[in-house]
C-alpha cells in the first residue's frame, strides 16, 4: 500500500490532499544539514538562503565538514550574518559531531528516537530541529512534529479542534496522528501545504 492510500482512510485529511508528494530525500553531509537548520531558525526562508549562501562562500562554494567549520574563526562566521548565539550553536554542532564520530552512515542506521536523544544533547538543538532533519534530510516517513505551530494551526482548522490548553491539544493531535502511522511525515507535509494555500473546507 502506498502512503496516499493509507492516509486517505482519514476522510478529513483526504479533503486537503491535492496531489501526491515526491519521495522524501535522503541527503548527504547530515551534520551540515543540521547546521543549516540552526542558521535558518527564526528567519524567513529568503534571508536564511542568503546567509547560507554567504556561509558556503567562506569555503569557496563547497560544502564544509565539521572539522573545517570548527577551524573557522568565530568572527568570520559572524561576518555572514549570524548572531553570536548562532555562531556558538554552529560550533557546538561541529564539535559534537567530531567528538561523537557522527557520520551519515552512523545516523542512517539509527532509529528516529535514538537520533533525537543523541542530537538534542547539543546546546542550541531542540527536538523540532531534529524532527525537520529526520523528515527532510534522512528521509524518515513516520515523523510527527507535534510542537510545530503550523501543524497545530492546520489541525485546529482541519479537525475543528478546540484551542485547548497546550497539553490537551498535544494529546489530541498525537491521538489523531496514530492513524497516519507509518506515514506521518507525509501527513505533516500535506497539513503544511494546506495551511500555506488556505483552501476552504
Amino acid at each position: 500500500m502506498n502512503y496516499l492510500e493509507h492516509l486517505q482512510k482519514d476522510k478529513k485529511l483526504t479533503a486537503i490532499i491535492r496531489e501526491p508528494l515526491e519521495p522524501l530525500p535522503v541527503r548527504d553531509n547530515i551534520p551540515l544539514r543540521l547546521i543549516a537548520s540552526i542558521m535558518s531558525q527564526q528567519l524567513s526562508t529568503k534571508v536564511a538562503k542568503v546567509i547560507y549562501h554567504r556561509f558556503l562562500e567562506l569555503y569557496k562554494g563547497k560544502e564544509p565538514g565539521p572539522k573545517q567549520i570548527l577551524a573557522t574563526d568565530p568572527s568570520v562566521l559572524r561576518s555572514v550574518g549570524l548572531s553570536n548565539a548562532k555562531v556558538q550553536y554552529v560550533l557546538n554542532v561541529a564539535l559534537f559531531c567530531i567528538e561523537n564520530k557522527i557520520t551519515d552512515k552512523k545516523l542512517l542506521k539509527m532509529e528516529n528516537d535514538e537520533i533525537i536523544d543523541l542530537l538534542t544533547q547539543i546546546k542550541g538543538v531542540g527536538r523540532w530541529t531534529v524532527e525537520m532533519l529526520l523528515m527532510f534530510s534522512l528521509g524518515r516517513e513516520d515523523v510527527f512534529a507535534v510542537d510545530d505551530l503550523g501543524i497545530q494551526n492546520a489541525m485546529i482548522g482541519v479537525y475543528k479542534l478546540q484551542k485547548l490548553d497546550k497539553k490537551a491539544l498535544r494529546l489530541k493531535m498525537l491521538k489523531l496522528s496514530e492513524a497516519w502511522s507509518p506515514y506521518r511525515t507525509y501527513a505533516c507535509i500535506h497539513l503544511w501545504r494546506w495551511k500555506d494555500v488556505g483552501i476552504a473546507l
